[in-house]
């Protein structure tokens, strides 16, 4: 199979697992110039990361105790995102459903 064959073979375990990599290094993003702009900072990176980001940390805030303050509230969405992530995997390869590396090394 090649590479596009690959992909579109098993799009319902990529396509997945894409959107959460990319919230979780939004999230990530966010942290890191959270941390060295103002928080209401006219910056288009940041206001668009909190755009995208904000119904996560919404349901960070839900999951996380409170005693984590708000500004580490994207750092706690990265771990439950992995840890989502980390789920997915493991369910979607016990289910057959995930793409193997096929071949084995060395040919």
């Amino acid at each position: 199979m090649t590479g596009g064959d690959v992909w579109w073979s098993y799009w319902y375990f990529h396509l997945p697992n894409y959107v959460l990599a990319a919230l979780m290094y939004t999230l990530f993003g966010r942290f890191l110039l959270a941390s060295i702009l103002r928080p209401d900072s006219p910056n288009y990176i940041l206001r668009w990361f909190k755009l995208l980001t904000n119904p996560v940390v919404a349901v960070v805030r839900f999951l996380t105790p409170a005693y984590v303050p708000e500004r580490y509230l994207p750092l706690a969405g990265m771990f439950w995102l992995a840890a989502l992530r980390l789920t997915f995997f493991v369910l979607m390869f016990r289910w057959g459903l995930a793409p193997s590396l096929g071949g084995g090394m060395g040919g």
